[in-house]
């Protein structure tokens, strides 16, 4: 199971059938495919923040939500990601929250996270990664 952090998603609105992940998300099957709530909120927070809004907010609306899963950040996210939190600060290697709020929903749903920015997420022990903007992967 997949969780597509917001980049992979950007990616796919930005290129389409010519974004580097689309032939990798076409070859999973949909019931693997998750999106975070936390990721919708920063997808719509840059829809908003562009020159054309509501463009944006219907391209999600039609090609993203109607597609994908959306996996909540529930209690059992919050719980590892208060623990997450303390460890991480305790080791002097705090995470922005979003970021922090992506990686519980990952860990406590047993998901392999897939992003553009794994120099963020690798601090995160037991955390599956996979780079799919990379082009040396």
């Amino acid at each position: 199971m997949y969780l597509f952090d917001t980049d992979i998603i950007v990616s796919l609105l930005r290129y389409g059938s010519e974004s580097e992940v689309f032939d990798r998300i076409s070859n999973i099957p949909a019931h693997e495919q998750y999106l975070s709530a936390i990721s919708v909120s920063e997808l719509v927070y840059g829809a908003w923040r562009s020159q054309r809004p509501q463009h944006h907010m219907n391209k999600i609306r039609e090609n993203i939500l109607t597609q994908i899963q959306i996996a909540p950040f529930d209690t059992k996210a919050a719980w590892v990601a208060g623990k997450l939190r303390a460890a991480l600060a305790k080791n002097g290697t705090p995470l922005d929250f979003p970021d922090l709020q992506i990686a519980a929903i990952a860990l406590s749903q047993k998901f392999t996270l897939v992003t553009g920015n794994t120099r963020h997420f690798v601090r995160i022990p037991n955390l599956k990664l996979e780079n799919w903007l990379d082009e040396n992967q």
